[in-house]
């Protein structure tokens, strides 16, 4: 593992075959450093990988796919089964990793974890969930289809879960039969280069997974290769819809995942005990860097009190790694943005009801910002549309359910959105009207757990029209094959006399 405080930062390798090893072109590679968000230091250099690279890697999953999809899918998981219990097994090296390179504090970085593996147990679970429908669908003839896997597929992640949006891909990709290329994100490579050593471990044959490192010229060759048939991508919506259009020009299956403004509604009737703890924990987890995020809080009318107990709880939050803490945000360009946007509200006039700015100025080094609560009055204040990507929570006190649900169906995304109410009718009536992929009620990060699939609307995905986990994944890594069959009974009916 890297050092936190900076000294003797490990040098990455791709993970090619089963071995980690240099660039192609190691004499003249260029390496990005990898910073603790906590203090800014380096802990690693990341190689800037080229096309070759990818070629590299491409050449060995198509090798490596014949035999790996020649197998059975019971016969493929149970190197799955192996590595689930490898993953808990390494659980807490894992969770320092994502604290030391992310910034999550440790139970974050161990729920990661978790939900990373719920999706391994999923994949396990493909054997009893794939298998093809057979019918006589008229006298002597019958229909069949089965799932073929795609061959050489890849997948592109972000930065904000290093393990857990990797395995929204991984485990269904493999299982199905496809052999893998992953582009962590180079701001934090670390987890997933520790991971492919314990899928070599549990038996994952080499080159079925292959790890490319690098920025946008690694992205641009995955989309281009000709030999790989389909891609994920998750990030923000501008590059989402330009991994889209790439590789659809060149009629590859694409999903790709970008970016959203959460809207959570509360009711006059909310509890709002429940409802401030649980809008409080949706904006400021993950030092808000999650695309299930709450962004914005349209409250029906006024509601003082709500407001009072969220701006105590946010304004009691505290710096830091352990449970309950808040960790830093990833770097400081990310940090910058988030203060701009809340000076310019600011500026604009709205409140600042909770300022996080002051743990800029205290801690001495790092990327830390504190919970901050704005009070807009203003519906075009640009906090309110932007995808900010920090703890940071717009609230805008809304006339009416009717102007609620027109600004929440206004915004150009459709992640996620909430209703906090005690009464059954009231959530019947915003559930109907959003205009989100993933919706909750009294519940502020809806994240659909396997079986149910994971995937927002509008801009907040491009391509293919799946889901990316549960059976949209599946959906996506495979392809039907149909087979209608009739046999003659003539032959038959001849032996059977002799």
């Amino acid at each position: 593992m890297s050092s936190a405080n900076g000294e003797n930062p490990k040098i990455l390798q791709n993970f090619i075959d089963g071995q980690y090893v240099d660039p192609v072109k190691a004499s003249s590679v260029k390496y990005i450093p990898v910073t603790t968000p906590h203090t800014g230091k380096i802990i690693a250099q990341c190689p800037v990988s080229t096309a070759e690279d990818v070629d590299k890697a491409v050449e060995v999953a198509k090798k490596a796919f014949k035999a790996w999809s020649s197998r059975t899918v019971k016969d493929r998981v149970q190197a799955l089964i192996r590595f689930h219990n490898l993953l808990y097994t390494h659980i807490e090296e894992l969770a320092e990793l994502i604290i030391l390179e992310h910034g999550k504090n440790k139970s974050e970085a161990i729920a990661s974890i978790s939900k990373g593996a719920e999706t391994v147990e999923y994949a396990i679970s493909l054997p009893q969930l794939i298998q093809g429908k057979i019918l006589e669908v008229s006298r002597g003839v019958s229909c069949q289809d089965a799932r073929v896997p795609l061959g050489v597929v890849a997948s592109i992640v972000p930065f904000n879960f290093p393990i857990m949006v990797p395995f929204w891909t991984l485990p269904i990709a493999i299982a199905t039969g496809n052999t893998l290329i992953l582009k962590p994100s180079e701001k934090v490579p670390l987890t997933m280069n520790r991971v492919v050593a314990l899928l070599k471990e549990a038996g994952i044959p080499d080159g079925v997974v292959n790890i490319v490192n690098g920025t946008v010229d690694a992205v641009n060759a995955i989309c281009d290769h000709p030999e790989i048939k389909a891609v994920t991508f998750v990030g923000t919506s501008h590059v989402a819809n330009l991994v889209t259009e790439r590789c659809q020009k060149l009629g590859k299956r694409v999903l790709a995942l970008g970016g959203a403004k959460n809207h959570l509604i509360a009711s006059p009737d909310c509890n709002i005990e429940t409802t401030s703890t649980d809008v409080v924990n949706s904006f400021s987890g993950c030092a808000g860097q999650r695309c299930m995020a709450a962004s914005v809080l349209l409250t029906i009318g006024s509601q003082q009190a709500l407001l009072d107990r969220i701006c105590d709880k946010a304004s009691n939050l505290k710096p830091g790694s352990k449970p309950g803490e808040v960790g830093p945000v990833i770097d400081k360009l990310s940090l910058d943005k988030i203060n701009s946007y809340i000076a310019e509200s600011e500026r604009a006039g709205a409140k600042i009801l909770v300022d996080g700015r002051h743990w800029t100025s205290e801690k001495t080094e790092g990327f830390w910002i504190g919970p901050t609560v704005i009070l807009h009055t203003n519906k075009n204040d640009k906090a309110l549309h932007d995808e900010i990507f920090g703890p940071v929570l717009s609230i805008y006190e809304s006339s009416s359910k009717e102007e609620a649900i027109e600004i929440e169906n206004g915004n150009p995304y459709g992640n996620a959105a909430c209703i906090y109410t005690t009464t059954g009718a009231t959530a019947d009536w915003f559930i109907s009207r959003f205009n989100a992929g993933m919706c909750g009620v009294n519940i502020g990060v809806p994240v659909p757990r396997e079986p149910f699939s994971f995937g927002g609307i509008n801009r907040s995905k491009f391509g293919n029209f799946m889901d990316i986990t549960g059976d949209g994944g599946v959906e996506f890594f495979t392809w039907r094959r149909k087979v209608t069959t009739r046999w003659g009974t003539g032959d038959l009916d001849l032996k059977l006399k002799m």
